[in-house]
């Protein structure tokens, strides 16, 4: 009895010192050593997701560990942000945000279940999405003038789901006397379909939307928001370009983990990104072709950029004249 004991206990020693031998904690120096998460603020099908999932994708090549997409849409944006907050600071827990979540939600809304300025590390700012102003090619319009001289003879509806976007329609109705009217949608493909059949013939969105429908004619661009043209769209001029003076905020998608995040895994995962993002037929195939303007600021940069983006915001909001609800 007493050898049977003696054996038993050293079994379970064994199986303990073999557990200890081979469990790896999670640290710096062996990151990664498990899945990384990432959680998006997006819906499944859209460009931001499928961008996502090609960069989680590489991500995996590059790092040798799996990386799977987690989409947390919905909740005005902070269902994603609130999981990203709470997550584990390891690594393994990585958030594709956009500013609806980070910047925007202290602007618009009383209760935020997390603290943005605290609770994410910035990673990296990974594009922005070049937003583009587009008519219906059955207006007969090719320009702003032209568009101001055919609401002033019938009424036009327009969806845009941004409040920047919507300020600058509102602006551009007060210039010119016209009362294009806001109608909501659910997303870039009701939009589309609504322009198609010619319910909302004008629409300021991601130009990604657009591709096909310029190229066939089917609808006009008549502006971009970024400070250079577009080469998805080169002949369709900035509203730089076109008279807009103040800076209008941008839409972006950056990587960012929760705050406490130890910094060597947070270099590791820039780095990571960063070849991904410059690699020439990653860059082309999901980026440029896609309408989205390849950024890749390192966590310094992109913490810089939004703290400017919270004041454009801020005064985007404010001549808007919303409220927190």
């Amino acid at each position: 009895m007493r050898n049977g004991l003696v054996i038993a206990v050293l079994f379970l020693l064994d199986l303990t010192l073999g557990a200890n031998c081979h469990a790896q904690p999670s640290t710096p120096d062996n990151y990664p050593n498990q899945t990384i998460k990432i959680i998006t603020n997006v819906g499944v099908g859209g460009t931001y997701d499928i961008l996502a999932r090609a960069l989680a994708d590489e991500l995996q090549k590059t790092l040798g560990k799996p990386v799977v997409v987690e989409p947390r849409p919905g909740g005005n944006f902070l269902l994603a942000g609130r999981a990203c907050a709470e997550a584990a600071a390891d690594g393994y827990t990585v958030c594709a945000l956009t500013g609806e979540t980070v910047v925007y939600s202290e602007l618009l809304f009383k209760k935020v279940p997390f603290d943005s300025r605290k609770d994410f590390a910035p990673v990296s700012n990974l594009i922005f999405n070049t937003q583009l102003l587009v008519v219906s090619a059955s207006l007969g319009v090719k320009s702003l003038d032209d568009l101001a001289r055919v609401a002033k003879q019938r009424p036009l509806a327009y969806m845009s789901p941004g409040v920047v976007q919507r300020n600058y329609l509102e602006e551009f109705n007060r210039k010119h006397g016209t009362d294009i009217v806001s109608v909501p949608f659910k997303g870039g493909g009701d939009a589309i379909t609504s322009m198609l059949n010619g319910t909302t013939p004008v629409i300021f969105l991601g130009g990604a939307n657009f591709v096909p429908y310029i190229a066939d004619s089917t609808v006009v661009g008549l502006a971009v928001d970024g400070r250079q043209r577009s080469p998805l769209f080169p002949d369709v001029p900035t509203i730089y370009e076109l008279g807009q003076t103040s800076t209008m905020p941008r839409n972006w998608l950056g990587l960012f983990v929760p705050a406490a995040t130890p910094r060597p895994i947070i270099d590791r995962l820039y780095g990571a990104v960063a070849a991904i993002m410059t690699e020439p037929t990653f860059r082309q195939r999901n980026l440029i072709a896609r309408g989205l303007e390849p950024i890749g600021d390192t966590p310094e940069q992109f913490a810089r950029y939004i703290e400017q983006d919270r004041l454009d915001c801020a005064r985007a909001v404010e001549e808007a004249g919303l409220k927190p609800q």
